[in-house]
C-alpha cells in the first residue's frame, strides 16, 4: 500500500494538527515553507537537529516501525511533519527526542540513525528502550522516544486512510465517509 502526502494531511486532520495549512504553505512557497531562506543547517545552535536532519531521522525509523507493506515513506513522513514541526512545544519535543535518538546512534554505532542498517536502527530502538516504555513527554530518555518518534510516526500510520485499511479501519476517526460508509460492509 502506497502512502502519499494526502494520507499524511488526513492523518494530520485525524490528530488535530495543523497541517493542511503547513502542506500548503510549504507548496506555495516551493521552498519548503522557508520562505526564501538557505538552506538550513543539520542542527541549530544549542544541537537541536534542524528540519532536514529530524525528517531524516524520522523516515529512518519509520521505515523501522512501518509494516514492510507500506511504501512512499519520504513523502509520508514529509507530509507528516510539514504539519508537526511547526514551531510548538510538541515540535520542540520531536525535536529533542530526535537529538536523544541520533545522539544514540552516533555514539553506539559510529552513524546517524538514516545510516543505519533496519536491523540496526530495530536494535538501537529496542537497546533505548523503545519498544517497552510508556509514553510520556516528560518521562525518561525510553519515554520520550516512544512519545514523540515511534507513537508520533505509528499515531500518524494508521490514522491516515490507507494505513487505516492495514488494520481494518476502512474510515478511521477525523476521515470524512459519512452515514453512507457505515452501511456498507468491509472491502
Amino acid at each position: 500500500m502506497e502512502l502519499t502526502r494526502r494520507d499524511a494531511a488526513a492523518a494530520l486532520a485525524a490528530i488535530g494538527a495543523t497541517g493542511g495549512v503547513a502542506l500548503g504553505v510549504r507548496r506555495a512557497t516551493g521552498d519548503g515553507g522557508r520562505g526564501g531562506a538557505e538552506a538550513e543547517p543539520a542542527r541549530d545552535g544549542d544541537g537541536t537537529p534542524g528540519d532536514e536532519a529530524v525528517r531524516e531521522a524520522m523516515t529512518a525509523v519509520a521505515r523501522t516501525v512501518y509494516p514492510e507493506a507500506v511504501s512512499g515513506l519520504d513523502a509520508f513522513v514529509d507530509g507528516l511533519l510539514d504539519g508537526r514541526l511547526d514551531g510548538s512545544a510538541h515540535a520542540e519535543g520531536i525535536r529533542a527526542a530526535v537529538a536523544e535518538v541520533e545522539s544514540a546512534a552516533r555514539s553506539w554505532y559510529g552513524a546517524p540513525v538514516a545510516d543505519l542498517s533496519p536491523a540496526d536502527r530495530d536494535e538501537l530502538l529496542r537497546e533505548m528502550g523503545a519498544d517497552v516504555a510508556e509514553e510520556n513527554p516528560d518521562g525518561t530518555t525510553a519515554e520520550r522516544v516512544r512519545y514523540y518518534v515511534v507513537n508520533e510516526l505509528l499515531l500518524a500510520l494508521y490514522a491516515s486512510p490507507t494505513g487505516g485499511e492495514l488494520v481494518g479501519i476502512e474510515n478511521p476517526q477525523g476521515h470524512a465517509g459519512g452515514a453512507e460508509s457505515y452501511r456498507q460492509g468491509p472491502r
